[in-house]
């Protein structure tokens, strides 16, 4: 038998979808918010939430955009990463956020 995995779109958040592979992201059609968006393995969406509302004291999370969250996220998830493998390495930007010239945000390494 086979096991399923929940897929859940990250423009509504409310809608999840069920398939039997395994996979970090689908990309569909959601019915619900009539969007053609990403579907993110709720395990990835599960460690990005946790992380949102108590953010690991040993990582600059805030740092980090929506979609670089997620990339830490399913790495973590998906991997045998660890925080410790991940390094936020300044775009020359002020500390402010994104630099007001290019539009970067911190990347990660």
């Amino acid at each position: 038998m086979s096991r399923t995995r929940t897929y859940r779109c990250l423009n509504c958040l409310e809608h999840t979808v069920s398939r039997e592979f395994d996979t970090s992201h689908l990309s569909v059609t959601c019915p619900n918010c009539d969007s053609f968006e990403r579907f993110v393995n709720e395990a990835v969406y599960q460690r990005f939430q946790s992380f949102e509302e108590s953010p690991p004291p040993e990582f600059e999370w805030n740092r980090l955009d929506k979609m670089e969250k997620l990339v830490v996220a399913e790495r973590l998830v998906r991997s045998t990463k660890t925080l410790a493998d991940f390094e936020i390495v300044d775009s020359g930007a002020p500390d402010e956020g994104a630099d007001s010239e290019s539009g970067e945000s911190p990347a990660l390494k």
